[in-house]
């Protein structure tokens, strides 16, 4: 009897996680959705509050590692202009660690640039999901990396170079 009372427990227990990371996934894909559509529509204040104080964005070129205050001074110019970029998300996967007070993901992405992928953490803070740390990529089909790597050998050449004598 007692074992039956601690199976239905453990159940009942099991039922309320996974209802408590589906509920964490969904905010997590509200949370992601809001930021892409706040940059789509230059909606600044709202872009930078689903982000951590501290957070860091990695764009598609190697000089751009920004903490957030200098991803803000770039961001905004742009965000002036009253559109700054527009990625629709195609398809995203997001997982969750067992505390549930961090997440990350990756994401394939509809852009200016075509394909691209995003992938990032997101930490709880507060009880609200927000990005501590997204990274942008362009997508290069494998049959194409041979001549991506051409075009961009000599500025690479250099960067290696200059980082390497560090």
């Amino acid at each position: 009897m007692i074992r039956h009372y601690i199976l239905i427990s453990v159940f009942i227990l099991s039922s309320q996680l996974s209802s408590q990371e589906v509920s964490d996934k969904i905010q997590i894909q509200y949370t992601l959705d809001n930021w892409h559509r706040a940059a789509g529509a230059a909606d600044y204040k709202t872009y930078f509050d689903l982000m951590t104080n501290d957070a860091v964005f990695i764009g598609t070129d190697a000089s751009e590692n920004w903490q957030i205050a200098e991803f803000k001074a770039y961001a905004k110019p742009h965000f002036d202009k009253g559109r700054a970029w527009d990625f629709t998300p195609l398809d995203r996967k997001v997982y969750i660690n067992e505390k549930a007070d961090i997440a990350w993901f990756d994401e394939l992405l509809s852009t200016q640039m075509k394909l691209c992928r995003g992938s990032g953490v997101l930490m709880k803070v507060s009880g609200k999901w927000k990005i501590a740390h997204y990274v942008l990529s362009i997508v290069i089909p494998n049959e194409n990396v041979s001549e991506v790597i051409q075009l961009k050998q000599e500025k690479d050449d250099m960067i290696i170079e200059n980082l390497s004598k560090h």
